[in-house]
């Protein structure tokens, strides 16, 4: 049967903007070469998929954009938005170390081979054993969030013998980012310190033993796509930096934070050159050391999440595809009202008449919902591609409903790898205890 694979398609301008996607009239939706439904049997669904190539052409991209500008920076990746081990090896083999926030995120990044010293250790909420865990293994640099984290800090490096390099990190009141629980910059915010007492904490910082204060940090929110607002909270810093520099401190590091965004529709990226030239142009004649700490950017359009259609049920209000995927595996559509791209894997099924569906899950919640797509008709056993869930995907899953969590797949030189088995029904009570006589 010839497939006519059209540019009408609602699918199609999804794919075109991608072109690590490719839609085969024989072997139907493919990434990074390798086609989903022979994944999709081989492995069953759901499944993450990732792309190693993906994952190593971002880093490059981004590295390639800053040094093309004339910024040099040091990339730390979030390792909140993918923490597998195999992407922070990739990423860490590319030049990039990791920016933390727990004992669990340090210690995967010392894991996958990333040296403590390329790391900084952010979040609002540190404990002691965890600072001091950091600070034994010579971390690179901790964001501090607060005044009333800094004297513990201070305390558990003497006590230790060590000097803790630490950036405070400034709110600079400015609202940002594609969603209000994304939003991190502005002053009602739980992160970083009050701009108008930073300067003050600075000066209290330099004064103590145990510290060593090297410099600011900011990070303002995600899914921002033009320089403007990082423009704004930047600026602001660097004024704190050059009256402190007038009052005769040395500060040597600035930590610009991420927040890059990506298009989860066919629209336009982040404007990275963009950027960089702002970088540039506002870093001219500083002698500063840059920190970046991109996560979403980097992991985002790296992977997919492959999932198979339950049923097909139709009522008076209209036609719901149930997924075997749910809340449970991607949590951003009920979490952030946020609305990923998918895409039918078959050719034959994609070449199909578009018409209203919702996507929902098995999950026993109303909100088990990714939303509304114009989708051909499809059959119980058809295979659906969710795209750009490499961040914030099987990094937030759980096993709600008694939902064993879903395989991961590496795509690499033309071969998958699993590298998380699909977790079995009985592997969701190992570790569990009955104490005696419950029974």
């Amino acid at each position: 049967m010839k497939v006519d694979l059209g540019r009408d398609q609602p699918w199609h301008r999804l794919v075109a903007a991608r072109p690590w996607l490719r839609m085969d009239a024989t072997e139907g939706l493919c990434f990074d070469g390798a086609p989903l439904a022979r994944l999709a049997r081989a492995h069953g669904t759901p499944a993450w998929v990732y792309s190693a190539s993906l994952l190593r052409g971002r880093l490059a991209t981004l590295q390639g954009a800053l040094a093309a500008g004339g910024v040099r920076a040091d990339i730390r990746y979030a390792v909140k938005a993918n923490d597998h081990l195999a992407v922070l090896t990739i990423l860490r083999a590319g030049g990039a170390g990791a920016d933390v926030t727990s004992a669990g995120e340090f210690g995967r990044a010392r894991a996958a081979g990333i040296a403590p010293a390329q790391m900084v250790y952010s979040g609002v909420g540190k404990r002691d054993d965890e600072i001091e865990q950091a600070l034994a293994a010579e971390i690179g640099q901790i964001n501090v969030e607060s005044a009333e984290e800094l004297p513990v800090i201070a305390a558990i490096a003497r006590r230790l013998g060590v000097v803790a390099p630490v950036a405070l990190r400034v709110n600079p009141d400015i609202a940002a980012g594609g969603h209000d629980k994304i939003s991190t910059g502005r002053a009602a915010d739980k992160f970083g310190i009050d701009y108008d007492q930073a300067a003050a904490l600075f000066r209290h910082a330099a004064s103590l033993d145990g510290i060593v204060a090297v410099g600011f940090s900011t990070h303002i929110g995600s899914q921002i796509f033009a320089p403007a607002p990082f423009e704004a909270a930047y600026r602001r810093v660097l004024a704190l930096v050059d009256g402190l520099a007038q009052e005769g401190f040395s500060l040597r590091r600035l930590d610009l934070g991420g927040g890059f965004g990506i298009p989860y529709d066919d629209g336009p990226g982040f404007a990275l050159e963009a950027y960089a030239a702002m970088v540039a142009r506002l870093m001219a004649g500083r002698d500063l050391e840059l920190l970046i700490e991109p996560g979403r950017w980097l992991a985002g359009p790296a992977g997919i999440l492959l999932t198979g259609v339950t049923r097909v049920k139709r009522t008076a209000q209209g036609r719901f595809v149930v997924l075997d995927a749910g809340m449970n595996d991607l949590l951003r559509p009920a979490l952030y009202d946020a609305h990923h791209g998918a895409v039918p894997v078959s050719s034959a099924a994609a070449a199909g008449i578009g018409a209203s569906a919702t996507l929902v899950g098995p999950v026993c919640e109303s909100s088990d919902r990714f939303g509304i797509y114009a989708l051909p008709e499809l059959g119980a056993g058809a295979a659906i591609a969710i795209l750009d869930t490499g961040a914030y995907g099987a990094v937030m899953s759980s096993v709600y409903n008694g939902r064993p969590l879903a395989a991961q797949i590496l795509l690499d030189g033309g071969r998958d790898h699993v590298i998380r088995a699909r977790q079995s029904v009985p592997d969701l009570w190992q570790g569990e205890i009955v104490p005696d006589g419950l029974g």
